[in-house]
């Protein structure tokens, strides 16, 4: 990756370190998080310099809009470290492109890419000791934006804050994961937000995704908002299904997000010359195929978990089990990516980008 070098960060570095407290083999995702982070405003029309602090807490005026309007989009990255020492990400231009389309989606500005390459380049550099080898084990970016202009009144803010804050991290789901096919509750509908990464498309998942929590599955396949007849996205994210030896998953909309892992699945399967099929995916074909046998998997693809098989599935009060797949397209696509993601494979499509230690 290009070391972005014309970009002058401020850098206070923090007087201690918190790694040696940290139990890197106990983690509990998104709850322990490195010395540093990344601070940029959005003043009076442009982007400051940017800022790398020890990480701490925040103070804002009870009137910023992000808490009034919800404006605040983020995505998830991880950084991983080969055996030598070298530290990499997994197709980061993606991740910059896309929180860019979603801060346009909702009126907020779009952040330079020299400053979003700069910044990881030189807070990753910092932290780089927080990064453990090891396939499995990663540090989990999170770049976001908020509005922080102290007004109430509807409309866009004119100042924003865009940060990026890192956590270490091991597996995000251990074990397979059972499901619930949704048919009241939506997770987006046509002409919204749904293919964009804002917090609030994630707010409105966790009060139907308790309800199945309290029927003990772990989360639920959405279906369209409009007639509930189609499976779309699995809690946070994209889903696949092999029905036979065919690999099919629902196509990008403004309902579902463009997903890095997705995208990166798709590539892959294309060189394994597997079958695949992204067209819409009928609640009634799945039910169908796992009736008569022909379903073999279904599985989600994101940043945090990677693959996650699933197990089992719900819908109209009929339970459907997933018998287990020795040679499962889900355990072949998360060995392979993982492969490239620590530099263990060869990595034909360039999605491997190293940091410049």
């Amino acid at each position: 990756m290009t070391n972005h070098s014309n970009t002058k960060i401020d850098i206070v570095k923090s007087s201690t370190s918190k790694i040696d407290h940290v139990d890197f083999e106990n983690l509990t995702f998104g709850r322990t998080f490195t010395d540093h982070m990344f601070v940029c405003d959005f003043i009076d029309g442009k982007w400051q310099q940017p800022k790398i602090m020890p990480y701490q807490a925040m103070s804002f005026e009870p009137s910023a809009r992000v808490f009034h309007y919800g404006q605040a989009v983020f995505e998830g990255m991880k950084a991983y470290k080969d055996d030598t020492g070298k530290v990499w990400l997994f197709r980061p231009k993606d991740n910059h492109a896309r929180i860019n389309k979603s801060s346009a989606r909702l009126a907020m500005p779009e952040f330079p890419k020299e400053y979003f390459f700069n910044g990881l380049e030189t807070l990753l550099k910092m932290d780089k000791d927080w990064i453990k080898p090891g396939i499995g084990n990663s540090l989990y970016l999170r770049p976001f934006v908020i509005a922080t202009e102290a007004a109430i009144s509807a409309s866009p803010a004119n100042s924003y804050r865009f940060m990026i804050i890192c956590s270490p991290a091991k597996a995000y789901y251990s074990g397979k994961v059972r499901v619930l096919f949704a048919e009241k509750y939506s997770r987006s509908a046509d002409g919204g937000v749904g293919f964009a990464k804002a917090a609030g498309n994630y707010a409105a998942q966790f009060y139907p995704t308790s309800l199945a929590q309290e029927k003990g599955y772990q989360q639920i396949i959405w279906t369209d908002a409009s007639t509930h007849e189609f499976l779309e996205e699995a809690g946070t994210m994209n889903i696949f299904f092999r029905i036979n030896n065919t690999l099919i998953t629902a196509p990008i909309s403004d309902r579902i997000l463009d997903g890095i892992t997705r995208r990166s699945i798709i590539q892959l399967a294309e060189d394994n010359n597997i079958t695949t099929e992204i067209r819409r995916v009928s609640v009634s074909e799945i039910k169908e195929a796992a009736r008569n046998g022909s379903l073999k998997e279904i599985f989600g693809a994101g940043t945090a978990a990677v693959v996650s098989p699933i197990s089992a599935f719900e819908h109209g009060n009929e339970v459907f089990e997933i018998p287990d797949n020795e040679k499962s397209f889900a355990g072949m696509f998360k060995k392979q990516l993982e492969e490239i993601q620590n530099n263990l494979a060869e990595d034909k499509h360039g999605w491997r980008h190293e940091v410049i230690l």
